[in-house]
Order: C-alpha cells, then sequence, then structure tokens
C-alpha cells in the first residue's frame, strides 16, 4: 500500500461514534448548511418505507439534521412511489425530470437526474434495498461534510454478511473493482466498499462530475473525485453493518462487466469496441447463449445543462 494510502487510511477514515449527533447538528446550525438524502428506487416497495420512515423520524422530527428526503422512482411497477410517500418522503418520476433529454434504465441516471429536484448544499445517497436500517447510515456520512470544509466526498464502509457469513458480501467489489483500483488507482485502494451505494458528497463536486448511467457509476465518481480534487478530500465512515438484497451470479458479472468499461473509458478515452458480454443459461436444448449489451453512457457534468444553470440563478 501506499504511504500516502497508509496516511489517508489514519487521517480520513472514521467511525460513526466519532461524531456524536449533537457534534453534527451544531455544525449545520453553525454553517447554515443544507442536506438532502436522495433514495434511487426500482421495486422497493418492501424496505423503501421503513428507511424514509427512519430518517424522518431520527433526523427530521427528532433532530433537524435532513432538510428534504427525495425518492426518485425509475420505473417501478410495484408501490414503491405510494409506500415512499405514505412514509413521508417526496417522490419524483425519473422521467418527470429534464424531460428533454429521454431517460435511459440505470442508476447513474437517477442520481444525475435528482440534483435538478434536489436543493441541499450535501447530497446523501442511500439505496432503497437496505434492511434493518439505522439513520447512522445518513448522519455517519455527513458529519465529516459539516465538521470538516476539507471534505468533499464520503463513503459508507461497513459488513456485508451473505448467507449468515459475516463479510462475504461485497463478490463485485472484490472480485473487480477491488483489483481494479489497486492496479490502476492506487491512492484509492483504502476504500473499504467503493461500490457501496451510500455515500454523502456537496453539491459543488457533484455538480462538476459525469454520471455513468448504469453500474459504473459509483467507480466511476470515486475516480472522477481524486482527479478532481485529491485524495485528502475524500474519507470513509463505519456505519456498521449493510443488509440488503443480494444479486444472482449472472447479475453480477453484468454489473462487473459494466464496471469495467468505466474503468476502461477512464483508462483510454480513445474510440473503444462497443463491449458486450455472453452469458449462458440451461434451456430445454443445453446451455443456451444470453448476451447483453455493456455500453455506459455517461451523462455530463449537472454545471452543463441549460436547465440546472437557470434554476441556480433562479
Amino acid at each position: 500500500m501506499l504511504e500516502e494510502v497508509e496516511h489517508w487510511l489514519a487521517t480520513r477514515s472514521w467511525s460513526v461514534a466519532d461524531r456524536p449527533l449533537h457534534r453534527i447538528l451544531s455544525a449545520k446550525q453553525r454553517t447554515g448548511q443544507t442536506i438532502s438524502v436522495v433514495l434511487p428506487a426500482l421495486n422497493e416497495e418492501e424496505t423503501v418505507g421503513d428507511i424514509v420512515t427512519v430518517i424522518r423520524r431520527d433526523l427530521v422530527q427528532r433532530v433537524p439534521l435532513v432538510d428534504e428526503i427525495v425518492v426518485v422512482d425509475s420505473g417501478s411497477t410495484d408501490r414503491t412511489s405510494q409506500v415512499a410517500a405514505a412514509a413521508g418522503a417526496r417522490v419524483v418520476h425519473r422521467d418527470e425530470i429534464l424531460p428533454r433529454i429521454p431517460a435511459v434504465p440505470g442508476k447513474g441516471e437517477v442520481l444525475w437526474r435528482s440534483l435538478l429536484v434536489t436543493g441541499g448544499d450535501i447530497v446523501c445517497f442511500i439505496d432503497a434495498d437496505l434492511r434493518d436500517f439505522s439513520a447512522d447510515f445518513v448522519s455517519g456520512i455527513v458529519g465529516p461534510l459539516l465538521t470538516d470544509p476539507g471534505v468533499d466526498l464520503v463513503k459508507g464502509m461497513y459488513d456485508r454478511p451473505l448467507a449468515g457469513s459475516a463479510g462475504q458480501g461485497g463478490r463485485v467489489t472484490e472480485l473487480m473493482a477491488r483489483p481494479l483500483l489497486n492496479m490502476h488507482w492506487p491512492q484509492l485502494a483504502g476504500f473499504v466498499q467503493p461500490l457501496g451505494g451510500e455515500y454523502a458528497a456537496r453539491r459543488s463536486l457533484l455538480e462538476q462530475l459525469p454520471f455513468p448511467v448504469g453500474y459504473g457509476v459509483e467507480l466511476g465518481m470515486l475516480v472522477d473525485a481524486l482527479h478532481l480534487v485529491g485524495l485528502d478530500a475524500l474519507a470513509q465512515v463505519d456505519v456498521g453493518v449493510r443488509k440488503h438484497r443480494h444479486q444472482d451470479g449472472q447479475a453480477l458479472g453484468r454489473m462487473a462487466a459494466a464496471i469495467y468499461r468505466t474503468a476502461q473509458l477512464r483508462l483510454a478515452r480513445g474510440h473503444l469496441v462497443r463491449p458486450s458480454l455472453t452469458q449462458f443459461e440451461r434451456g430445454e436444448d443445453g446451455f443456451e447463449p444470453r448476451t447483453y449489451s455493456v455500453d455506459t453512457e455517461e451523462r455530463p457534468p449537472m454545471v452543463e445543462i441549460a436547465e440546472y444553470a437557470e434554476r441556480k440563478v433562479a
């Protein structure tokens, strides 16, 4: 590990207990910064309501830390929107945001568009499939942004149990993302959960970043933030244990391919062949190929979008 990373781990890796809630709240009141929590959601009716309820109860009603909770629904066919709204979130449908640019499927697309419908100086992203959710996930990762003006982006780190075994989750992280980062961006080797969906950043940073529209958004954002603001402006906070729905092996393969493609584009911004990934499923006549596109379209920095600039002026 680089000496720079060892120093970073000692100075930019914290526990949620390092910043008690009263200290975070005092910093918010002193600085006047506002906080938006965004949940990208697709068919998450079983979990999204509980997450919104906890955030609203613990960080809006009990203490005034969070200023708005926004669920961006990316085309759910279940009751995700109704459940989220009933729990107290403002629900916005992806296709209603910036309609002049047709939306494409993907988590990164939703996160990018969320910048247009939120107002917080700090934007906190939380995945909508978490179980046994704790408000520490929010307060823990926004804490450094409120107390330390030199920090621009904070990732959550946590245990990810799989099938009852601690530390076995995050298979794409261990098999794809971590090797890529260690080999090509060793300054980022200290991140425990580089692909984790729970992180917060200053709007002033997010609006300058391109957003891969799909699964590559977390890796792309981390790499681009490193180049834009430097390692010392990035941090991570231990928030405990993350429980969520796990993907099957083939879905993980598609995720890994998109992440590799995102890395590839950042390593060589040339004319690259549009990639695809072929996987196999057993059918009546044996194993049948299924081919998926791994195109990782990216959205430009939000500051380049006219509607966003007009909103800021207004």
